[in-house]
């Protein structure tokens, strides 16, 4: 049995691949706090309606009679970064990377990966449960 086929679990793995690549984009940001012009950039936070058009969570319509069109699969998008147009604060170099903003967004993603853990364990759990092998 595949977890990923899974909504639920769809959704928690695509959210842990968003999360592991914001964690990289902040990284990225801490690491030029010092480099000359950098401007600080940032995953575009996805809605839910984005969530459900997503391969994973994809809803098609069940084309069972004549003359229905059958749904067609959806390319997975990659997340969007965006770049902060008006900065807090801008150094003299021109840099505008704030560490404390920075540390506060990698400590905001680490909060939300240990929640979206629990709720893969938890639905382990459940399934493990059900099929009595707990």
């Amino acid at each position: 049995m595949e977890f990923e086929r899974m909504s639920l679990f769809g959704a928690v793995k695509k959210r842990l691949s968003w999360l592991t690549q914001r964690q990289e984009i902040l990284a990225q940001n801490i690491a030029n706090s010092d480099t000359p012009k950098y401007a600080p950039s940032d995953l575009k936070r996805y809605s839910f309606d984005e969530l459900v058009r997503s391969e994973n969570m994809q809803l098609n319509l069940d084309a069972n009679g004549p003359g229905l069109i059958a749904g067609r699969p959806k390319r997975i998008r990659d997340y969007a970064t965006v770049t902060e147009r008006r900065p807090y604060e801008t150094s003299p170099n021109g840099n505008s990377v704030v560490l404390e903003e920075q540390m506060a967004k990698v400590n905001e993603t680490s909060i939300d990966h240990k929640f979206m853990t629990k709720i893969y364990k938890k639905n382990l759990d459940m399934i493990r449960m059900a099929i009595g092998n707990k």
